[in-house]
């Protein structure tokens, strides 16, 4: 009787694996601001697949969605000292630690997803990375794309700038967002996003501004009724791992980690294409109702470019960087 060798083998060396684990195997954190089905976790669920996959099964991820290892700014803060891994947060919350990536806030200055691209994933992205690096210890290696942030609110339509006045609207605590608003009339309240459903439910404040993506994943519908499309900001969300960590990772560790940010990354930007015009249709039969600004957003415009970029040009790396961009994006 012959016997199956290569079974025998294939036994003996599960076997051998169940006695002997893979050596310095890792299961790593990534920390997410937003709940299940938002785009930051569609980034994340890519990511760990892909790097799962280029490690061949040695290193995992486990996500912890919707704030569950603290707030975003926190997670900056835990990532640069290498207690926390990975991360995935609104580039708003990266900017009071790295102040060059205010530029990627300022109103206005993303006008489209082909914006966000060019920059994201071009010279300017580089830069930007390096500067997490040296500013904050935290490296990005992908992008989410969520889209434009749009205002919501529980009180009335908002079509044109004076329909703000008498809301309170949460903001993050970001400066250039705050700023903008005051451009605009108002003084937002900053709040931290672990805390915005709760106060948007019990009447704290009255609106917000995210986009279609994140008002769905947060079930910000059912607190929120009407929304307006404006598009001073485009939500970029990145994943960051922390500087410390990548750095004590073997070389084809790190490979795999930059590489699977670059799949995930192209996965996000056909994500939003997929599944934006679907989720506003849903908004809608669930009871929001969607306007846009009365006569377009000139003055909108006008107001916060006017106002905010002159008081942050120092901060992103000058009026000549912001030239520069501007004039890569053809404008």
């Amino acid at each position: 009787m012959k016997l199956n060798t290569k079974l025998l083998t294939s036994t003996a060396l599960v076997s051998a694996m169940l006695i002997f684990p893979v050596a310095n195997a890792k299961t790593f954190k990534m920390a997410l601001g937003d709940a299940e089905g938002s785009a930051q976790y569609e980034l994340g669920s890519k990511f760990s697949e892909i790097f799962a996959e280029k490690t061949g099964g040695k290193h995992k991820i486990a996500m912890f969605p919707n704030g569950q290892l603290g707030s975003e700014q926190d997670t900056v803060n835990e990532a640069a000292i290498g207690t926390l891994d990975f991360s995935l947060l609104a580039i708003n919350n990266i900017t009071p630690f790295s102040p060059k990536t205010g530029l990627l806030t300022l109103p206005y200055m993303i006008q489209s997803l082909d914006d966000a691209v060019k920059l994201t994933r071009g010279e300017v992205g580089k830069a930007l990375t390096e500067s997490t690096i040296q500013d904050a210890g935290i490296r990005i290696v992908g992008w989410s794309y969520t889209g434009f942030r749009v205002l919501t609110n529980s009180k009335k339509p908002v079509t044109k700038l004076e329909d703000l006045q008498g809301l309170v609207i949460r903001v993050p605590k970001n400066e250039i967002m705050l700023a903008t608003y005051k451009a605009w009339g108002i003084n937002a309240t900053p709040m931290a996003w672990s805390e915005t459903f709760t106060a948007l439910q019990q009447g704290v404040v009255d609106g917000q501004d995210n986009p279609y993506l994140t008002i769905s994943s947060m079930k910000f519908n059912e607190v929120q009724k009407y929304v307006t499309n404006i598009r001073y900001l485009f939500s970029l969300e990145p994943l960051v791992v922390s500087e410390s960590v990548f750095q004590d990772l073997d070389e084809d560790v790190q490979t795999a980690i930059l590489e699977a940010g670059e799949a995930a990354t192209l996965h996000s930007e056909q994500f939003l294409k997929d599944t934006e015009d679907r989720i506003k249709k849903e908004l809608v039969e669930k009871g929001m109702e969607i306007s846009d600004p009365e006569g377009g957003e000139a003055e909108w415009i006008e107001k916060a470019t006017s106002e905010v970029w002159p008081a942050y040009y120092e901060s992103v790396g000058g009026k000549e960087r912001v030239d520069a961009v501007l004039k890569l994006l053809g404008r």
